[in-house]
């Protein structure tokens, strides 16, 4: 192991300045063993580096090469595996763990106590030596050639100090003076030793002659320890006094201190009470203004404003921790909260009478609008009391008892004022509709003096009645197709809708007015409402507050304000749809297509509203009145329905146009003109297409039971009639029921035409008919003519029968046959004739072909011609 220790030194380390210092012969734990060497090794230049060096044996020669280095400061752990048992493993943990197994324990621990006395010399960084004996720590382990390294740090460096160059020039010396030297080392070695001798006993010598000298140096120490004591005494004394300049310096300074915190409380007790004074100080003019300030001018009212908004400020002022135990500032909030009280008192009283006076001054106006269609405006009264908006907004923060009452006492002066505009407004409504004279009393209305006195118990009476009362005036349901449309005329129908828009027209603008006061006065904001909540859900508020819950005194509102804003407006204008309805029900009383007009007109009102404020209060009371309206319209279309169904026809006289075919042409041509543009067209279709269905079942039902009226005749007639009314209209959604009624006139039309032609030639018809059977059992037509009971002489005996006298005849009794079937209104006795004439031809030509084809060559011909039969046609049209 030596021979190697000094090769690896001298071709490995020596070149590159190391000196080599243990060395482990090892190889990896776990593999096929292929050992190497762990050299621990330092530099021989300052600094110190050392370092872990991995040397292994060339494959291609004896010589060794190093493969691997590690630093010594990266070595982290040192695991020996077994601090009692004899175990050649260690690991060493760098930048990961190495597991090497030693050739021997004695190896393995030389190493590992050359590591750890390197790291104690060099390092002083603490490497974890883990299951390592202490004993191998502590003390050298002697072992052979190692045992310089294991005495002690210095020995091991010393025992491998190399020689400088005048070292080496000495012994060059020493030996060339002993020539012999090297021959005989023993002779050298006695001689060196030698000299040695005489160089101690030269230098005992020296130190016993300097003995005095010692002496002397020893006095000088003496009198060198006696001045160190005095200069103690010195500094002990100095030093007594420092620390009662010490004890000064420290009163000063806790002086000083006392002084800097003085002054520091005294600058923050002024800011506290600057902030005190600045923030909760009152002027003088806001005091006199809240107590003794004008309420009824603007700059008495401004003068107030501003003094409420100083004294909220003062009232709310953030106080700092400690301000509220102060006695004067407990005094001055007492102050301020009587302030408020006693200015919100003030202003409670002052704007209940503004509410009481402005019901007294806007029932003086009445009178004027009593005869007008028109509502009183309420624009001077929100104009002036606008001007308190800040000082209710003032109010609703800090004291919503007072704002509440207010706000409750506003709803009950305004809901009896607007409920006397609103009646007597609708009273006007109700004259102008049915007049003061019969018509008027005619609905159990009769006017006073311009006022309206009928009772809703005479609309009850009224509602008994059909919607359709108007019709069954007439003693027989059959003579109101001899009636007029209406009984009142399309002037009077105009009339109703010019006066129902004009009641919405006045009612909208008065509510928006209304409502937007309501908002700004009130300070509750018209946001939009999520909820849909609507008019019927909203809570009746008749002796009760507004809906709110009390935390520390601090209201918190329930519903939104949008909803606040709805249930005062609902409280206020409470009498709106009930008169609404009765109106509704009045025009509906008139004349039950009055629902029509009022559906069209209500409905624009509803959209118009809710595309300002779909929950709204006009929004959801316009909603709820257009269901009634809606409701009325179905029952004018179910009540027509039900006419149709119940209608009987004369026995005696002939039907014509059904009544309930003319009404629905009436129906239609006024709902065209009147849902022109209309939003809500799609109740219209769906009651055009009930209402055309109930006609063709009903108009059938009356053909089947018509007696004196052929049943084609009935159809034919009025399904042309429908046709007609359809093709004039243009509706859209009826397009089917169009073609529908087309086909049904048209089919009807034919079979009449050809039920009542019938057989006009009646033996010429039997005797071809006989010809055709023939043909049909197989005879060729040639050869019918050599049958008996069909030769040519029995042809031409059949066909003088029928000159052209008899048949003209015939045509002639055809003719006021049809017309007396016919009605005048419809117009169709030349359309039925022309239809007969060419059923007529037809029978000719059809006869004429079989006489071609059966009796051929016989030269036997009618006794008249197509020509004959248009003459004859036309004759008999002309002359009736």
């Amino acid at each position: 192991m030596t021979a190697i220790k000094h090769a690896l030194q001298r071709d490995i380390f020596t070149p590159n300045d190391e000196r080599l210092l243990s060395i482990v012969n090892v190889c990896k734990a776990g593999k096929k063993k292929r050992n190497c060497f762990l050299c621990a090794t330092v530099t021989t230049e300052r600094p110190v580096q050392v370092n872990v060096v991995k040397v292994k044996k060339s494959d291609k020669g004896d010589f060794y090469k190093r493969q691997t280095a590690w630093a010594l400061r990266d070595l982290a752990i040192v695991d020996a595996k077994d601090a009692v048992k004899e175990n050649p493993e260690f690991d060493l943990h760098f930048d990961k763990v190495y597991k090497w197994v030693a050739s021997s324990t004695v190896e393995k621990n030389t190493f590992i106590s050359c590591i750890w006395k390197l790291n104690q010399r060099y390092l002083r960084k603490k490497i974890d030596f883990i299951n390592v004996s202490s004993q191998l720590l502590e003390e050298s382990v002697p072992s052979g050639e190692n045992q310089s390294v294991a005495g002690g740090d210095e020995e091991a460096v010393d025992e491998y100090q190399e020689l400088n160059a005048r070292e080496e020039q000495d012994i060059e010396i020493m030996m060339e003076g002993c020539e012999y030297a090297i021959s005989n080392a023993e002779a050298f070695a006695e001689k060196l030793s030698r000299e040695l001798q005489v160089l101690d006993g030269a230098n005992i010598q020296s130190i016993m002659a300097s003995e005095k000298q010692v002496n002397i140096l020893m006095k000088l120490l003496d009198e060198a320890l006696k001045e160190v004591d005095q200069i103690e005494l010195k500094l002990s004394s100095y030093e007594e006094m420092l620390q009662s300049v010490k004890e000064q310096m420290d009163q000063i300074s806790e002086s000083n201190h006392l002084i800097h915190l003085s002054n520091t409380n005294n600058v923050k007790l002024l800011s506290e009470i600057e902030f005190l004074v600045n923030h909760m100080d009152l002027a003088k003019g806001h005091i006199k203004a809240l107590q003794e300030g004008d309420l009824t001018s603007s700059r008495g009212i401004e003068a107030c404003t501003n003094a409420a908004d100083a004294l909220l400020q003062c009232m709310n002022v953030a106080l700092r921790p400690g301000h509220d135990m102060l006695h004067a500032v407990k005094q001055q909030q007492q102050r301020f909260s009587d302030l408020r009280e006693q200015f919100a008192r003030r202003l409670a009283s002052h704007l209940n009478s503004v509410f009481v006076q402005q019901g007294h001054d806007q029932s003086s106006t009445l009178a004027q609008h009593s005869v007008e269609l028109t509502l009183p405006n309420h624009h001077p009264f929100h104009r002036d009391l606008l001007r308190y908006a800040k000082l209710m907004e003032w109010l609703k923060n800090t004291d919503y008892g007072k704002y509440e009452g207010l706000t409750k006492n506003y709803m009950d002066y305004l809901s009896r004022l607007y409920e006397r505009e609103i009646k007597d407004f609708f009273e006007v409504a109700k004259i102008k509709m049915t007049g003061t004279t019969r018509e008027g009393k005619k609905f159990g209305l009769h006017g006073s003096s311009g006022k309206l006195t009928g009772s809703t118990s005479s609309l009850n009476k009224l509602s008994v009645q059909s919607s359709g009362n108007r019709r069954s005036q007439s003693s027989s349901l059959l003579d109101m197709g001899n009636m007029s449309a209406s009984d009142l005329d399309v002037a009077d129908r105009t009339k109703f809708d010019k006066i129902f828009e004009q009641v919405l027209s006045e009612l909208e603008p008065l509510c928006l007015a209304e409502q937007d006061f309501i908002s700004k006065f009130f300070k509750l904001q018209q946001h939009q409402n999520i909820s849909g909540t609507t008019t019927n859900e909203a809570e009746e508020m008749d002796g009760g507050t507004l809906s709110r819950s009390y935390t520390s005194g601090v209201p918190q509102t329930i519903s939104s304000e949008k909803d606040m804003i709805r249930q005062m407006m609902t409280k206020i204008f409470r009498c709106i749809e009930p008169e609404l309805n009765n109106l509704i029900a009045l025009g509906d009383k008139i004349d039950s297509f009055n629902s029509l007009y009022m559906l069209v007109k209500m409905s624009h009102h509803v959209w118009t509203a809710q595309n300002v404020d779909p929950a709204s209060f006009l929004s959801t009371t316009l909603g709820n009145v257009l269901v009634t309206v809606k409701r009325n319209f179905d029952k004018c279309i179910s009540n027509q329905m039900k006419q149709m169904d119940e209608v009987k026809i004369s026995k005696k006289s002939k039907v014509g146009i059904l009544p309930f075919v003319a009404e629905f042409e009436e129906f239609a041509a006024l709902a065209e003109s009147i849902f022109k543009n209309a939003e809500r067209r799609g109740d219209l279709d769906k009651a055009y297409i009930k209402l055309i269905r109930a006609v063709f079942v009903s108009v059938e039902k009356v053909a089947n039971e018509s007696q004196k009226t052929p049943r084609d005749v009935v159809m034919m007639e009025n399904f042309h009639h429908i046709f007609a009314t359809l093709s004039r209209l243009k509706i859209s959604c009826l397009e089917a029921e169009k073609k529908e009624a087309k086909q049904k006139y048209t089919d009807h039309l034919q079979s009449y035409v050809i039920y009542s032609l019938g057989q006009p030639l009646e033996k010429l018809n039997h005797f071809f008919e006989g010809v055709e059977a023939r043909v049909a059992q197989g005879i060729r037509e040639e050869e019918v003519s050599y049958q008996l009971a069909f030769n040519k002489q029995e042809l031409r005996k059949v066909i003088k029968e029928y000159p052209g006298k008899e048949v003209k005849k015939g045509l002639d009794n055809l003719y006021k046959k049809v017309d007396k079937h016919l009605c005048e209104e419809e117009n169709l006795l030349q359309v039925v004739w022309h239809s007969m004439q060419d059923e007529f031809i037809r029978q000719y030509k059809h006869f004429e072909g079989l006489i071609a084809r059966c009796y051929p060559g016989s030269g036997i011909t009618m006794e008249f011609t197509i020509q004959d039969i248009l003459d004859y046609c036309s004759s008999i049209a002309q002359s009736h």
